[in-house]
């Protein structure tokens, strides 16, 4: 098997910073707080967060604030609950919450009809310990209505189970405490054959393998504990056979160009498969472990 080029792609994490004006950076200039998020989680999960100025990402983050709480994914843009998320997870990284007025934008956070929104509002909500302002009960309701035969979830009643809305579920409900809405058995199967010949896992049948679902797919098996069902060691075969081990970064496939979304998907795959020297990850939050941990020892019993 071969070894994960851990310091090529921290160099690569930190290179994408400094190309603000390539033709990419431009594409991808309207999601660069959920960039930031992929980017800063990639590098503490490799022990590397020292390695960015963490005032200067602070400063950007809030000035990306709009006067409704919300966050947009850059300046100049306008606010959206995805990239609200994505500023809450990056100064969860950086132990930096305090720097937020929690009500305004908790105030701001709707539980709107998308099941994927129905994630971001649960876990932004949870960790900022307002999880109380809305109505959990009604919101693991709409989740599990969209709950098919085979045990997954769609995006709507009656929509395809995917990969991707599946962790959204399992996520949101692991988070409420509400997992006994699952039937482990039927999604951990319809996980489990989403692995492939290659190891990599797919996000629906006949579909390619891609490292982002090394997340999706994984982080979904470990919260139900069917885990075990899949062949972990060709599943990180897989990955680590994506990376570019000159320049850094990782792929969705063997070979392809590299981005900063699979090499966090890549890396944060291998900690959930308990990779040496990678720091564990929290497979319903997607933060590190420590960082989930500091915001739940630290609550404050007021809120």
């Amino acid at each position: 098997m071969e070894e994960l080029a851990a310091e090529k792609h921290v160099q690569y994490i930190i290179s994408i910073e400094k190309k603000k004006d390539t033709y990419e950076a431009v594409l991808m200039e309207h999601l660069r707080m959920s960039g930031a998020y992929w980017g800063l989680t990639t590098l503490d999960l490799l022990g590397k967060l020292g390695a960015v100025d963490q005032d200067e990402i602070v400063s950007w983050v809030m000035q990306c604030q709009h006067e409704s709480g919300g966050f947009a994914g850059n300046i100049g843009h306008d606010p959206h609950m995805l990239y609200t998320l994505s500023a809450v997870q990056v100064l969860s990284l950086l132990d930096k919450l305090d720097v937020l007025d929690i009500d305004k934008l908790s105030n701001c956070i709707l539980l709107l009809g998308h099941l994927r929104f129905s994630y971001i509002a649960i876990s932004c909500l949870s960790l900022l310990h307002r999880l109380v302002k809305i109505n959990v009960e009604k919101a693991v309701e709409y989740i599990v209505s969209c709950k098919n035969l085979d045990g997954g979830f769609g995006c709507t009643p009656g929509g395809e189970s995917h990969a991707g809305q599946i962790f959204c579920c399992v996520g949101a409900l692991a988070i409420a405490g509400s997992l006994h809405h699952i039937d482990k058995d039927l999604l951990g199967w319809w996980l489990c054959e989403r692995q492939v010949k290659s190891g990599g896992l797919n996000g629906r049948p006949e579909k390619l393998p891609d490292v982002c679902y090394s997340w999706w797919v994984l982080s979904s098996l470990i919260i139900i504990d069917r885990v075990r069902w899949i062949d972990k060691d060709k599943l990180a075969r897989f990955i680590l056979d994506c990376q570019d081990k000159e320049n850094g970064g990782i792929s969705d496939r063997p070979d392809d160009a590299v981005d900063v979304y699979h090499t966090y998907f890549g890396v944060a795959g291998l900690s959930l498969l308990e990779y040496p020297g990678i720091k564990a990850i929290d497979p319903a939050y997607a933060l590190p472990v420590d960082v989930v941990n500091r915001i739940f020892f630290n609550k404050d019993s007021s809120a």
